[in-house]
Parts: C-alpha cells; structure tokens; sequence
C-alpha cells in the first residue's frame, strides 16, 4: 500500500497513465473520489474538486471498464448485466479533452476495501510495452496471470477498434485470468477506426494499413513472446486469437508459421479470410461466428474447416458479427459467455497439451 507519497502525472487525451491505471485497479470507485475530493489542490486547471475526481475516475474508466466489470463479484449475473450495472453507477464525465497535470498526494491510512475485488486484480497484471526499435517500434500491452500461471502465452489481435479498446482488452483480460500471458499489440499504429468515422470513409481508412507492415508487427510480436517464454525456459509455443480484421490476419499468420511458433488458433468472425491459405495451416483452428454475420459467410467458414487438419466450426443462430466480445443485450450475452467457454476449452485441449508436450 503505497501511503504519503506524492506522484506527477501528466495525462493527455486517449492516453492514461500506467499510475491511473493502477490506482483503478487497486482502490474502490468510492475510494478514489474519496482521494481527489480530499486535496482542493489536486488541479488548479479544474474547477472543483469533484470535477477532478470525476475527469480520474472517467479517464481511466474509459479503458477499464469492462475488464474490470468482469471481475466484480456479481458471479451469478451475466456479464452483461455486471457491465450495465456498473456503467449506471458511473455519474462521472466521459470525455477528457485538454492536457492537465495531476498531483495526488495519497493520505495515510487509506487503504483498498478487501474482499473478491482486491483478489481478482491480484490475479493479472498488466504493462504497456514498446517492441521493437526506431520506426518499427510498436506499442503493445502484456496482460499476466500472477496467481495461477500455466507458462503459456497468447496472442490477441484485435479488431478494427484497436489494442486500446475496452472490449477487446475486456476479452484479453478473461483469458489470462485463466492462467495466459496475453498480448494485445496496436497493429493500427495508433491509429485504429473510430466509431464516430463516417462509414463512407472505411476503404480509405483500411489502404492505409498496409498488410505487408502488419504482417511484420505480428510477427516482431511473436518473436517477441517466444523470446520471452524461450528466456524464463518455459513453453515455446504460442496460442493465437483474432478477432474480425484481426481474425483475418490470424489466417495469414498460422499460413506463414514456418516456425512452428503456433499451436492453435481461435478466430472469431474473421473478415477477409483467404481459404487459398488453408493447405499452409499445419495446425487445428477453432472458428466462432454467428449465422446473421455478412462479413463472415458460415459458408467460407465450412469451407476452411474442411481443408484444415483439425479444425472446427461453432456458429450461433441469430447472432450478427461482434457478439461474442461486444455483446449488446442478455441473450447475445448468453451466446458470448458459452463462446468464451469455447474458446477456454479449446485453448486448454489444443495449447496446454502442447504446452505440457514441450516441457517434457
């Protein structure tokens, strides 16, 4: 517990501190505001107190919601239910639009309130990481099982909403509380698609991410991971997720796997799926999707289940595309839990197994 120290955070627009970070994970909601309410001082930028608490807590909110709503201990509601519950108890802004600087001085005797929440966020730890050097950095953020780590690591890539997106890093956060090292990178450079984009602007958007420079993010990625895993003298094989655009990228990167990096996939309404890669893939990938999804044809997708050694298709009725990580209502929701079940499954038959090969 850190007490009486005082910390200079300097936060812009669509960027929080890895401090912010923690101080959302480590405190209760009323803790926090208790904390900025506390020091008149905090930010002379603002105009009150309760406004800094608010932009604090928001800010952070903002990134953390989901995941964070995914460990509360509501276990008997769906989390959907557990997002809307907690989403109506944020009365704070939502938006923070100028660069400010925050001093927050931490009083003694403050502490986190104990129970299921405090134990969740010991059970990940998550860190913002540049890979790479020069113009081929990347950013990129490790989620890491603490408690219950079976020295396995996944690779998640994201739709076109990008690293940062609550959702995707919601989904992320799941999977290594089951025991992963997931890494999410940015492979929109910092700039995905926005949701408030015109649509008509999408195919403009989409030429600037030039496939050849994404293919080489994911695998400086993967490289990256093995290093790691190779370095603490664990499992060298990777379990690979993609979702959407991501989804597409994830077939391309098991067909160009010449090392053998990848033990499976998991690929959720992949969009632009070439089915030619098919005969490259040396290993079983589950496919997830929904039958309403125009983006991705359950047809293409019997298709590659039928030219890849071991894979398999899940399709749910009625469900449109994004269900499984955006769900919008309870019944989506109950598809999206039983696909994350899926996908747990899948990972614990397909990766740990080898995982447990390679170490023997």
């Amino acid at each position: 517990m850190v007490a009486g120290k005082i910390s200079l955070i300097t936060v812009a627009e669509d960027h929080i501190s890895p401090w912010l970070d923690a101080l959302f994970l480590s405190f209760s909601l009323k803790n926090i505001i208790s904390i900025c309410l506390s020091f008149p001082d905090l930010n002379p930028m603002l105009a009150a107190p309760a406004t800094t608490a608010s932009v604090v807590v928001s800010s952070v909110a903002s990134r953390r919601i989901h995941a964070f709503t995914a460990s509360l201990p509501q276990r008997s509601l769906s989390l959907f239910r557990r997002r809307r519950n907690y989403i109506s108890s944020l009365s704070v802004l939502r938006h923070v639009r100028k660069l400010f600087r925050v001093q927050v001085k931490l009083p003694y005797g403050v502490s986190t309130e104990q129970g299921e929440e405090d134990e969740a966020c010991e059970l990940v730890n998550g860190v913002d990481l540049l890979i790479g050097e020069g113009e081929g950095t990347i950013h990129a953020y490790l989620l890491k099982a603490v408690k219950n780590n079976n020295g396995s690591g996944v690779l998640l890539l994201s739709d076109i909403f990008g690293f940062e997106d609550s959702a995707t890093r919601d989904f992320a956060y799941r999977v290594a509380c089951n025991g992963y090292n997931v890494l999410v990178p940015d492979l929109f450079r910092g700039n995905p698609w926005r949701k408030d984009w015109p649509r008509s602007e999408f195919d403009k958007w989409l030429q600037t991410q030039i496939p050849l420079r994404v293919s080489k993010d994911i695998d400086l990625c993967t490289k990256w991971l093995i290093d790691e895993f190779k370095s603490a003298g664990i499992s060298e094989k990777l379990g690979l997720i993609g979702f959407c655009f991501g989804g597409g990228r994830l077939i391309e990167t098991l067909a160009r796997d010449t090392n053998s990096d990848f033990a499976t996939g998991v690929c959720f309404y992949g969009t632009r799926m070439d089915p030619s890669l098919c005969n490259q893939i040396q290993v079983p990938v589950l496919f997830i999707s929904g039958d309403k999804d125009p983006l991705c044809p359950v047809s293409v997708l019997e298709e590659m289940e039928r030219n890849i050694k071991g894979a398999k298709v899940v399709v749910y009725r009625g469900r449109g595309h994004g269900f499984a990580h955006r769900p919008e209502s309870e019944e989506e929701d109950k598809d999206a839990e039983d696909a994350f079940v899926v996908t747990r499954t899948w990972l614990q038959e397909k990766l740990l197994a080898s995982v447990a090969r390679s170490v023997v």
